[in-house]
Parts: structure tokens; sequence; C-alpha cells
């Protein structure tokens, strides 16, 4: 995964032949299973943007190895379809693990192509634990208030500190949560889905997962093949990483991400007047990071706070002309009122926030072992910080609750599958948050997968986000199950879109789609 992709074999052949999934039947006769369906009581809950949205809950067991024990309910939403044809429900899931899924649905069903969207109910979810779903897991409600700690832990007090933190929000929710927390993972969400699969009356699902939503499809497609009409995966973990190793190589590949913004930067001096050189323009950087480690500019952005404004900069490449105009402010004015700015826009974590890191710690450190010894933590991350310093001792500190997890975890999946139909698998190259070897490792373990494939592209969530190429692909899976095929590594290779120009462009700085599509998405996987 350290490696990034250069030229794809094949690339000369995208649409070397098509193969078409043959339908299930969508619209089978009801059973005393799908007659279960009647449990599900949906009002409107339409938004200005998403007026066709209507909302409903779901009760489901704790544990589901309990059925007639605790419950706790899932909080659902849907655009439903509108066409004669019916092809079931498309469950959709914006990834994190923690991120809010009911909005997503919306958005979904209003960037597909209207003939397609029709054909489907699109049904959003809040996982278990997050969101409008209850409980709502929030372990130590403002744990990121600024300032924190620097993140880099040049000395022992430093260390000391950030671990205190990391292992006081693991404390607390072992004691917030102790009778919940065991079933906060991956395998428990895909049960729920299953759930959710019963209560709309469906035989089988279609699924559409970006990010970690990708595994937990994956998972959901390894436990129940036979249940599977549809699978589009898009950003895609790498599931023999879950969860340390997986983390430890989106280091480089951030790494690699805010040195193309610095590249970026340098292309465009007239505007930011920060230098041509973007090894001169990355040092300035990490001055500025130092100067704020010394004094945090207006309170609010210490070192680590600073980091957190550019790390979504790795997520989507329409945020770079915002941070640079507040890069350049400060180098060349002295002004951090826009770095201000764009902490408070894209980094300041609510109460929203402090939910989605609460459900992913612990489905993330309830997934899989961690290294209980922060020895070997230590060794790890100076070792990644020596090669791609960026984000290495930032993202080991959102990751360290897991050192000190008060549950017993769980073993990762193997999600490889021969039993499925046709899977639609989109990748960019460069993406940071699941790297492309991710993708190519899930297009050999899903057997009869296909992979489209946005060469040169650093965006994480590519589909629905603009690229027409790629979108044309997923409208024509949708509609019928065709898959392309091709020679090589990846099935059709799409150009990426080009970077976006500063804001005093006349240029369109972004696609619409994309701010939004990101905006649902987050950060951090």
């Amino acid at each position: 995964m350290r490696k990034r992709a250069a030229v794809l074999c094949g690339a000369a052949v995208v649409m070397a032949g098509t193969v078409t999934a043959v339908p299930a039947d969508a619209s089978a006769p009801q059973t005393e299973e799908t007659a279960r369906a009647a449990k599900l009581t949906w009002r409107k809950c339409g938004t200005a943007d998403y007026p066709t949205l209507q909302c409903a809950s779901l009760e489901v067991p704790l544990d589901h190895a309990n059925p007639n024990g605790k419950q706790i309910t899932l909080a659902l939403s849907r655009v439903p379809h509108t066409a004669k044809k019916y092809q079931g429900p498309l469950l959709v899931n914006p990834g994190g693990p923690g991120g809010s899924g009911l909005t997503l649905a919306g958005f979904v069903a209003s960037s597909l192509p209207e003939a397609v969207a029709a054909q489907y109910d699109v049904i959003g979810f809040d996982p278990r634990g997050v969101g409008a779903s209850k409980p709502a897991l929030d372990c130590r409600p403002g744990s990121f208030d600024p300032v924190r700690p620097n993140s880099l832990p040049s000395t022992p007090a430093i260390e000391r500190a950030n671990l205190s933190r990391a292992k006081s929000f693991a404390d607390a929710c072992g004691k917030k949560y102790a009778s919940v927390l065991p079933y906060i993972n991956t395998i428990s969400a895909v049960r729920d889905m299953d759930s959710i699969r019963e209560a709309l009356g469906a035989q089988k699902i279609n699924y559409f997962g970006y990010s970690y939503g990708t595994y937990l499809g994956a998972v959901y497609a390894k436990l129940y093949p036979d249940r599977v009409r549809r699978l589009v995966l898009d950003s895609i973990v790498d599931p023999t990483g879950v969860w340390y190793d997986d983390n430890l190589d989106q280091d480089y590949a951030f790494d690699d991400r805010h040195r193309a913004l610095m590249a970026w930067i340098a292309k465009y001096d007239a505007t930011y007047k920060l230098g041509t050189d973007p090894k001169k323009i990355e040092a300035k950087w990490y001055a500025m990071r130092e100067a704020f480690a010394k004094k945090p500019a207006d309170g609010k952005i210490g070192a680590s706070e600073l980091e957190d404004t550019f790390i979504p900069g790795g997520y989507y490449n329409g945020y770079w002309p915002y941070l640079a105009e507040a890069f350049a402010a400060y180098v060349n004015d002295n002004n951090a009122d826009p770095l201000v700015e764009a902490y408070e826009n894209f980094a300041a974590v609510d109460a929203s926030g402090d939910n989605g890191y609460s459900i992913y710690t612990s489905v993330e450190c309830g997934d899989a072992s961690w290294p209980r010894d922060w020895n070997q933590w230590r060794k790890d991350n100076w070792a990644v910080h020596e090669k791609a310093p960026f984000m290495a001792w930032n993202n080991a500190w959102y990751n360290a609750p897991c050192a000190f997890w008060p549950t017993k975890s769980q073993h990762p999946v193997n999600v490889a599958n021969g039993k499925l139909p046709p899977t639609l698998l989109f990748q960019a190259t460069n993406d940071a948050a699941t790297p492309y070897e991710g993708g190519v490792t899930v297009h050999h373990l899903l057997r009869g997968s296909s992979l489209v494939v946005e060469q040169g592209g650093g965006n994480h969530g590519i589909s629905l986000s603009g690229n027409t190429c790629l979108d044309k692909h997923l409208a024509a899976y949708l509609t019928d199950g065709t898959v392309p095929r091709g020679d090589g590594e990846a099935d059709a290779v799409c150009a990426a879109l080009p970077d976006p120009e500063p804001l005093s462009s006349t240029a369109t700085v972004t696609s619409a789609r994309g701010s939004t599509l990101h905006g649902l998405l987050g950060s951090r996987g």
C-alpha cells in the first residue's frame, strides 16, 4: 500500500468487453420474512435539498446472538422508487466508521440519472451508535477542543500528555458504555444491515458504500453472499490491513497528497507568492507549524489543529484553494485569521464529530487487535515520521485509544468471495485515505469483480463527484448489471478531473456535487 500507482497495464483496452449480470427478481412474492416489512413506518422528513426523503426507525438486538435481549434503535431514511420497474432497495453508506448515512440517500438519489434512481428505493441509515440511532455514543464530549498537545512527541512530557488523552478517552468509553461497547463493531453493523433488508421485505439488497463503507459491504457480502444483488464499492479499504497497518499506510499516502498541495501552490506563485519550489514551500509550512506549536493562533490553532485543518485537503482537492489562501495570508502578511476560519470550516469538532469519533474508535479498536505495548507504536510511528512526517503522529494519536481499549477485540474478516454476482469497484490511483493497492487487493479477493480506476486522481470518494466517465459505469451497472471487462489490472480507466484553480480565477473551483459529497463523507476514512 505504500507504493503509489503509476501507469496501469491494459489502459489501452479500457472496454475490451462487458458482462451483464442477470438481475434477481426484485419484486418476488412475499414470504413470512418479507411480511415483516410492515414494522417500518415511513414519515416525511424532506429537506430543501432532498424534499422526497422519508424517515423510519427499526429496533434490532444489541447482541444478535441474543435476539430477545436488549434492543437498540436504528435511524433509516428512504427516497422511494417512482418507476414501474423496481430493482429493490439500494443501501448506501458514507464510511467512517461513524458517518451518518441519512442525508446520503438523498444525495445518491438526486445524483444518479433520474431514470436509474427511479428504479430503486435508496436507503440511508445511521449505523448503531451513530447520529439519530439510539443510543448515540459520545464517550468524552469536547475531547478535541483546542488547544491539544503538540502531536509530535519530541519530549517525554509531550508524549505523556498525548498518552494521557488517549487513555482517558478509552477509559471514558469503557465506563460510560460498558454494556454497549462490545457490540459496536463491523460484524454487528452487518447483522443490522440484514435486519434492515428483512424489514424492507427484500430477499436481496443492492449496496453502495464509500470508504469504510466498502469494508462494511464486503463483510456483508461475505456473511450473506446469497442476499447480494448488486455491490458497488468506492475508495476501497484494504481488508488485509485492518486496522493498525492500514493506518500506517495512510500516513505515507497523505504525505504524498500534502506534497501535491505544495506543488499546486508553487504552480500558482502569481496568486499565493510563496515561491515556485515545492520543497521550499513545504519548509514554510513546517515553519508555520513550529510557530503555532510555540504560540497557538487565536488560542485555537496549535500544531495539532493546523494538521487537522490541512488533512481534509488530502481527502479532497476542492479544499486546496482555501487552504492555500490561508497559508499565504499567514506567511506573507502574518495574518492568521483565514487559518482560524479554515480550521472552523474544515477541522473543528462539534457534538456530531464527537459522536463520530466515539464510533470510529469503538469500531476500529473492537474489530481487530492493536498493539498494547506503546513501545511498538513509538517505534513504528517514528519510522513513518522519518519518511512521511505530515500526518504520522497526528494519525497515531487519533488511533491511540486502541492501545488501551477496554473491550476484547474481534478478528478481521477474510472477505475473499467467489459467490457474488459481478461487483463494481472504483479506486483513484492517488487516494490517500484508502491507497490504491487496497482496491487492487479487493479486486483480486472478489472473484468476477470489475475495477474502474481514476488515473491520476487523488480524491477520496470519486463516483457521483463530477467525473462523467466514472458515473457512466455506475449508471450502466445499476441499470442492468453491466460491468466493464479489460485485459489489464484495471477493467476500465478514467482520467481524473483537473485540479482546481485559485479562488481568484474565473474558472469553477470545484464540482458542486463533489463538494457536497465530500461534506457528507467527512474525514478520517
